[in-house]
C-alpha cells in the first residue's frame, strides 16, 4: 500500500506539499478535540481554532512542529516564533511561558510534539559515523530550525502508522531514530550532541536540572547543586543560566509555582496546602510571587481557569 499523505505531499512539490499532506493528517486526527494523545509513545498532536492567552508550561526534552498556524514561546527574556517552516527543539525540561498565536476556525492551529530520550539520542550517537554539526553561537537548551524535506517526510511516516496501529511496536522506533538522526545533523544538531555527550558541561547541567526536577521542595544549596554537577559555583551558576535562561532560583520557584498551580486546580487543593507542599514556608510570600507570575493571586487565577475549562 502506498503512502498517499507522503506521496501527494512530494507530488504537490517538496517542503510546502509535505506540510499540505501533515496538516490534512493532523485535521483528520484531531476532529475529536484539541489534544490528541496518540498510541505512540511520546507523540501528541494538538489542535485550537482561536489564538490562547500566555500561559505557562514546561517544555521537555522534545521536538515541536507547527503544521498550520504560529506559536510564540517565551524562556526568561528570549523569545521563539515557530510556524510551518521553523520547529522547536528542547533538550532539557524548561519552564516557559507559550501562546499560540495564529488559529482560527477556517485555518485551525493544527501542531505536534515528539518527546525522546537523551540516551536514546547518546546511543545513536555512538552507533553512527555522524558528520560534523554545523556550527552554533548559543549554548542554551531551546532554539528554532528551519524544517526540511527528509524531516517532515520521517514525521508524517510516523503520524501514518496511526492508521494501522498494529505497525507501531515495530516501525515507530525505527522512524523515531531516523527523526533524531534528522535532528542530529540539522542546524540544530550541535544542540543535542552537546546535552547528550556524556561528561560534557551541558550533560552535567542536565544532570542538575533532573535532580532540581525531583527535589523542588527541598531548600536549594547551589553548592551542593554544582558539585552535582562537578563545577564551581560560579561556573555552574553561569553555565545553568546559559542553558536555561534562568538562574538555578529562578528555576526552581518556576516548577514550584507551576506544581502549586496543578495541585490547586486538579486536585483541588487551597493555597496555603499547595504552598507548603511545594517547599514554601510563607503563604503571603508564596500568594505574591504566584501574583507576579501567573497575573492574579492563587484563588482568583484557579477560578478563573476553572470557569474557562469548563466554558471550554
Amino acid at each position: 500500500m502506498r503512502n498517499v499523505s507522503l506521496v501527494q505531499g512530494v507530488e504537490d512539490g517538496g517542503v510546502d506539499g509535505a506540510i499540505a499532506a501533515l496538516v490534512a493528517s493532523i485535521a483528520r486526527l484531531t476532529e475529536e478535540g484539541e489534544l490528541h494523545t496518540t498510541a505512540i509513545p511520546g507523540l501528541s498532536l494538538f489542535r485550537r481554532i482561536e489564538p490562547t492567552e500566555p500561559t505557562t508550561g514546561m517544555y521537555q526534552p522534545s521536538i515541536c512542529m507547527v503544521a498550520q498556524g504560529a506559536k510564540r514561546v517565551q524562556l526568561g527574556d528570549d523569545i521563539y516564533v515557530y510556524d510551518a517552516h521553523h520547529y522547536l527543539i528542547t533538550s532539557v525540561h524548561l519552564p516557559t511561558v507559550v501562546q499560540i498565536t495564529e488559529a482560527s476556525a477556517a485555518k485551525p492551529y493544527l501542531g505536534l510534539r515528539l518527546t525522546f530520550d537523551l540516551k536514546e539520542v547518546a546511543q545513536l550517537m555512538a552507533d553512527s559515523n555522524l558528520p560534523p554539526p554545523r556550527t552554533q553561537q548559543s549554548h542554551r537548551g531551546m532554539a528554532t530550525g528551519e524544517v526540511t524535506l527528509p524531516l517532515i517526510s520521517a514525521m508524517q511516516r510516523l503520524v501514518d502508522l496511526l492508521a494501522d496501529e498494529q505497525d507501531i511496536p515495530i516501525l515507530a522506533p525505527v522512524i523515531q531514530r531516523e527523526i533524531i538522526y534528522r535532528l542530529l545533523v540539522g542546524d540544530q544538531g550541535a544542540r543535542l550532541r552537546q546535552i547528550a555527550a556524556a561528561g560534557s558541561q551541558s550533560q552535567r547541567i542536565a544532570t542538575a536540572i533532573e535532580w532540581l526536577k525531583g527535589n523542588y521542595a527541598q531548600p536549594l544549596k547551589v553548592d551542593e547543586l554544582a558539585d552535582l554537577a562537578r563545577m564551581s559555583s560560579s561556573t555552574f551558576h553561569h553555565h545553568f543560566r546559559s542553558m536555561t535562561a534562568l538562574s538555578p532560583l529562578q528555576y526552581q520557584k518556576q516548577l514550584r509555582l507551576q506544581e502549586a498551580r496543578r495541585l490547586m486546580l486538579s486536585e483541588r487543593l487551597d493555597a496555603a496546602t499547595a504552598a507548603f507542599q511545594v517547599g514554601y514556608e510563607s503563604p503571603s510570600q508564596f500568594s505574591r510571587e504566584y501574583s507576579r507570575q501567573f497575573g492574579a493571586p492563587p484563588l482568583k487565577d484557579v477560578t478563573r481557569l476553572r470557569q474557562m475549562a469548563v466554558m471550554e
